[in-house]
């Protein structure tokens, strides 16, 4: 993991002194809201539908056991709202408002940040101060800038990586801090990185997604897409480099934003994202990209070039940790143990095949631990869970672990022979389900329970079809699907990328759905990335877990041997799952 210098521990500390100074006078009238407003979102601080929500950044999904322990701490005495508030959010709860709001949690996006819902912003320096004291921050992670730099949770022990991405993160998280050209852009910036042949981070869903390759020469660089988002109008990134070596990103990166930062639409908020701008001018985008990179190489010298000292100096930061001292025993011996394991616990034998990756180095494993279980919203974890998160990670995984784009959390260093104990120690934890890649290790935005962008709540939905989908062995029947919900276009539940996406839609002030299919994220499983296709009108909140399980179905009845769900709608069409979803419409109508 990256290790915090003085320079950026201190940087972080004056920034949390200074945000209390910046509440302490707003709160004695010396800043006016409007003032104030742009100064708490600088740092992550925003105002959702009943009380304030803070992002927490995590650049690149990584989290030592010590900065869990602080987000436990902070989820369990602040992420509390005052009675008032929370009586009204429970009062002005709809059609599926049975359910209870979660507090004392925290939530993972798909960003592989943290967010929390209900901390009062009376209470936000106390939070900064605390997060500060691990070296976190909500710097960024808000406002038109460059986000948060997301990348595979595998970065660095993936069996099929090329190189790994983090160092170049970490150089681009540095360099785009408080970059003073473009701390206003015309929307906010999002990268996404991956280092090996499988895109485990969905790099063309973003506004700039890179992807280390080879070139004939055996040379590493980078596939640079750019204008890729999901939002109201859902667009693939164009390839505007297939190589690029890797000491000349940042020069790129510069004329890729600058370019953006001086044609991109202010006049319309829809219009403002990368995407519109390299949809509208094409090659012109490219051309002027071009022209200002050579500008910047041939008159300024090209100032960010990555020589290879600064990439030593920050790869330093991402060698393996030292595992604990001990008596390793053969990997035939470990095997034939976890075989006996597995032979004895069908429950063990799942876990093995469903979570448990292999490793760069071959006597460790990457572990994925699933939060996501009945009445438990996806991508939620209470403060006793993450404690229990920080114990697993400094038992197993050398106090290391790390949030993935699919709201779920991997324990990357973990050695082959501990994979049965951990199980166990899972297991009594409640976050051991068998179900990564499956329909209910899907992926939910917090929705309208949590957010005034929203139309509709994802968790309710999240909830009925998780509850209609316990068992295991239809699961696993049903095989490898992505479900993802949003509540309403701004897409944070990532719904267009999904095999199956629901979207909340407004229809006359009451709560609908859209379902997609066919949706690609990029991975090995979904191919090359793309939006999935509406199938028919918008369903209303009871109707959406029968249409689920009648697109299911009729996969399962059109399916041939040895097809994932995808795989079957591809070959057939849309037609017999868009019938399938209309008919199970008609049968709810008849039922009432």
């Amino acid at each position: 993991m990256y290790q915090y210098t003085e320079f950026d521990r201190q940087f972080v500390h004056q920034r949390a002194a200074q945000f209390r100074d910046q509440l302490e006078r707003w709160q004695k009238g010396r800043l006016h809201e409007d003032e104030f407003r742009p100064l708490r979102l600088q740092n992550g601080w925003y105002v959702q539908r009943y009380a304030p929500m803070l992002r927490v950044a995590v650049p690149y999904g990584e989290l030592s056991s010590r900065q869990i322990r602080v987000l436990a701490r902070i989820a369990r005495e602040y992420d509390e709202p005052e009675a008032e508030v929370y009586k009204k959010a429970i009062e002005t709860q709809g059609l599926l408002g049975s359910h209870k709001l979660p507090t004392h949690y925290a939530h993972f996006s798909t960003r592989q940040n943290v967010q929390y819902n209900w901390i009062p912003l009376a209470k936000s320096a106390d939070v900064m101060d605390l997060l500060a004291s691990v070296d976190m921050h909500g710097i960024q992670t808000s406002g038109n800038c460059i986000r948060n730099i997301t990348s595979d949770e595998r970065a660095g022990i993936a069996v099929d990586e090329i190189a790994d991405p983090r160092p170049f993160a970490e150089i681009m998280r540095q360099w785009s801090t408080l970059h003073p050209e473009f701390a206003f852009l015309p929307r906010k910036f999002k990268i996404a990185i991956t280092g090996a042949t499988e895109d485990r981070a969905a790099t063309g869903w973003h506004d700039v997604g890179l992807h280390v390759v080879k070139n004939e020469a055996g040379e590493i660089g980078f596939r640079v897409q750019v204008g890729g988002g999901m939002g109201r109008t859902p667009i693939v990134g164009t390839v505007l480099r297939e190589f690029l070596p890797w000491q000349q990103i940042m020069n790129y990166l510069e004329a890729v934003i600058r370019v953006y930062n001086r044609y991109g639409r202010r006049d319309n908020i829809y219009k403002a994202r990368i995407k519109i701008l390299v949809k509208a001018e094409g090659q012109r985008y490219i051309d002027d990209v071009e022209a200002e990179y050579k500008q910047i190489l041939e008159h300024d010298g090209g100032p960010h070039t990555i020589t290879q000292e600064e990439y030593d100096r920050v790869a330093a930061s991402f060698v393996p940790p030292t595992l604990a001292t001990r008596v390793l025993q053969s990997a035939e011996k470990t095997d034939a143990e976890l075989r006996n394991h597995a032979a004895d616990d069908v429950q063990f034998a799942r876990w093995l095949a469903r979570n448990v990756a292999p490793h760069k180095n071959p006597a460790l494993r990457a572990v994925t631990l699933s939060f996501k279980r009945l009445k438990q919203a996806p991508g939620d974890a209470s403060a006793d869970q993450l404690d229990t998160l920080a114990e697993l990670a400094d038992r197993f995984s050398a106090g290391e672990a790390r949030v993935t784009h699919d709201q779920n959390v991997v324990l990357p260093w973990v050695h082959a022979e501990d994979l049965h104990a951990l199980w166990l120690a899972a297991r009594a934890a409640g976050f051991a389900s068998a179900n990564v890649h499956l329909l209910t290790d899907m992926i939910a935005c917090p929705g309208g329970d949590f957010c005034a962008l929203a139309n509709a709540r994802s968790i309710p939905i999240a909830e009925a079809i998780t509850e209609r989908y316990q068992d295991l062995d239809e699961l696993d029947d049903l095989g490898e699907i992505d479900l993802h919900i949003s509540g309403c276009i701004n897409s944070c539940g990532h719904h267009h990328s999904g095999h199956i996406g629901i979207l909340g839609v407004d229809k006359d002030g009451k709560e609908w759905y859209q379902v997609t299919l066919g949706g690609s994220d990029g991975s090995a499983l979904s191919g090359t990335p793309q939006a999935g296709k509406v199938v028919g009108p918008s369903f209303s909140a009871a109707e959406v877990p029968g249409v689920i399980e009648a697109v299911l179905n009729t996969y399962r009845d059109t399916r041939e041997s040895g097809e994932n769900f995808i795989d079957t709608l591809r070959r057939v069409g849309h037609d017999p799952f868009k019938a399938a979803a209309n008919g199970a419409r008609f049968k709810v109508e008849e039922a009432a």
